[in-house]
Parts: C-alpha cells; sequence; structure tokens
C-alpha cells in the first residue's frame, strides 16, 4: 500500500477527518474516505480515529492507500478521436468534461475505460490497473492531445522525456485582462494549497519546480489569448500561474475565473504535442484544432474588439473635424 503522511493546518481545524481526506485525495469521494478510516488505514498522531473526528490543526495525518487492484475498471465503448496509431503509442484528442483515469467517484466514463476498449490488453502496466497506458495526464475541463502508452517500454521512453523536458506541449489559453507584455514566463514552485487542498498554489517554500512560458497572440478587451509551453507537469500548472499573476483563466471558477455565459470550466487546450518515437527515435508533431465552443468563443471577442476600435476611430474622425 501506499502510505501518505502529511501535517494538517491550523486553518483546517474544526473539519471532520472525513470531509479533509476527502478534499486532499482529489477525485476520491467522501464515501472512500470514510472507508479508509473505518479500516483503520487513516491515523491521526499515530492512533486510529472514527470518521467525524474534528480536525484541531497542526496533527500528524498518515493513510494508506490501498493497492490499485481495489478498484474494477471496465472496458467501455466510448468513441474516441485518435489522431495518431501504431503497435507503440496512440496520439488521443481528449474531449471537455472527459476524466483521464478512473478514482473513487469517476470509475467510469473516463479516458481509461474508452482505451481500454479500444486497445485492449496491449497497454503499458507501469502505472498500474488504474492507469494502464497514461504516462501524463491534462484536466477534466481542458481539452486536447493526450499520449498513451501501448507497452512499458513505450511508458518508459515517454516517462523519459517528460523528465529531460524534451517533449513539446504547448497550450492555447484564454486568460482575463490585459497583458503589459507580450512574452513572459513564470518560475515559480507549486504545492497544494494549504487553505484549500482542492486548488494547487505556488509554494516557495515546500513546492515543486514548476516553469511555464507565455506568448500573448491575441489582446482583447478583456481578454487575451495566449500560447503557454511548460518546461515541467504540474498539476493545474498553468491555471495556478496564471492565477498568480492576476491573470487566472477564462471559465476557471477554482482559481479565480469567471463564467463566460453558460460555458463552464477554463478554456485551455492542449493543441500541440511532440515527442521521439520510442522505437524508431524519429521526431513525431501532432497537433489539434480548437473546439467549437472555445473557436466561437474567439470569434465573438474578436467581433467585440473590432467594433470597439471601430468605435474609437470614428470618435477620432469626429474630433478632427
Amino acid at each position: 500500500m501506499e502510505e501518505i503522511k502529511l501535517i494538517t493546518d491550523l486553518a483546517d481545524a474544526g473539519k471532520r477527518l472525513d470531509v479533509y481526506l476527502s478534499e486532499y485525495l482529489e477525485g476520491y469521494s467522501r464515501t472512500y474516505a470514510q472507508r479508509l478510516i473505518d479500516q483503520e488505514l487513516v491515523r491521526v498522531d499515530g492512533r486510529p480515529v472514527k470518521r467525524s473526528f474534528r480536525l484541531e490543526g497542526e496533527e500528524e495525518l498518515s493513510f494508506q492507500i490501498p493497492e490499485n487492484e481495489a478498484l474494477k475498471i471496465e472496458a467501455e465503448d466510448i468513441p474516441l478521436e485518435i489522431v495518431y496509431e501504431d503497435d507503440w503509442l496512440m496520439v488521443v484528442n481528449k474531449p471537455k468534461g472527459m476524466v483521464v483515469h478512473p478514482a473513487p467517484g469517476h470509475q467510469t466514463g473516463t479516458l481509461v475505460n474508452a482505451v481500454m476498449y479500444h486497445a485492449g490488453s496491449s497497454l503499458s502496466g507501469i502505472n498500474g490497473v488504474l492507469r494502464p497506458g497514461i504516462v501524463h495526464r491534462i484536466d477534466r475541463d481542458t481539452t486536447g492531445l493526450l499520449l498513451v502508452c501501448k507497452n512499458d517500454k513505450a511508458h518508459e521512453s515517454i516517462a523519459a522525456q517528460l523528465k529531460e523536458h524534451s517533449i513539446k506541449r504547448r497550450y492555447t489559453a484564454l486568460a482575463e485582462g490585459r497583458f503589459p507584455d507580450r512574452i513572459g514566463t513564470v518560475d515559480a514552485p507549486i504545492g497544494r494549497d494549504r487553505k484549500n487542498r482542492l486548488r494547487m498554489a505556488v509554494d516557495r517554500e515546500s513546492g515543486k519546480e514548476a516553469v511555464t512560458h507565455y506568448e500573448v497572440r491575441e489582446q482583447y478587451r478583456k481578454y487575451a489569448l495566449l500560447y503557454c509551453r511548460l518546461e515541467t507537469g504540474r498539476t493545474h500548472q498553468i491555471r495556478v500561474h496564471l492565477a498568480s499573476l492576476g491573470h487566472p483563466l477564462a471559465g476557471d471558477l477554482l482559481y479565480g475565473g469567471h463564467s463566460l455565459g453558460s460555458e463552464t470550466g477554463q478554456y485551455l487546450h492542449a493543441g500541440l504535442l511532440g515527442f521521439r518515437h520510442p522505437q524508431s527515435g524519429a521526431y513525431l508533431e501532432f497537433e489539434a484544432p480548437l473546439p467549437a465552443y472555445f473557436a466561437d468563443r474567439l470569434t465573438l471577442l474578436r467581433k467585440e474588439t473590432e467594433s470597439m476600435h471601430a468605435a474609437a476611430e470614428d470618435g477620432r474622425k469626429g474630433e478632427a473635424r
């Protein structure tokens, strides 16, 4: 079993243990957290407690996660947009709203369920039965390109390329506000937010290295279209880094963004992916167009910007006369 140890924060004082644990284990349900507590796999200051135990803050919390085999994953006939496929790997264009891998609370309808139906047993097993073939991931409401490895050698090769930062990943992002500079870099370590376990945050004391480069492609009245390139791949990295600049992603309510109409979730698309093929060593690069909701939003913003510029020009001509 995997064992995790941490120190609770004073800000969590008064919170029920099962609630705290379900928040910390992103993607896991409260029912699952209660099951761990009832099985005495969770200890506070070295002793088992009840699920209703209320934290005081600064306790040592240790818990164990059962082996992945405890969760049975079934193949599901879910449509997949496969951009590329051979005997070694697949490149998939993930739609918005699809979770990448199963977890308690998300056992069906995931990318892994769909991949298992398509590829059967020909998937790498390095990440266990919960994440067969999955060597990197993108968030549920992030769209775009994702690699799936069909054997362990492919998995090891892609994982090594990720570690050495040689995989090319470019994201298209719609961020709030106006950027003073066309290009920039955010070099700020990321760790779990100590006040809200559902979020990540810039943590310069104990966070892990995280570097994001961005380029402003178009500037609108209240938004900016960016290309973001990752050196590292921390959870929620682009979302956290842009929010730390005061420019959260449009639609990203978790990090301070605002909804655009009825569309929910962050405007973030993994549009370009380049890597060396694990067998031939040849460099492969793939692009995926923006999903319709994203492209339609940009059309509206461009029209709004053109109208604003036209009105300003008419005003200048009127003053000149």
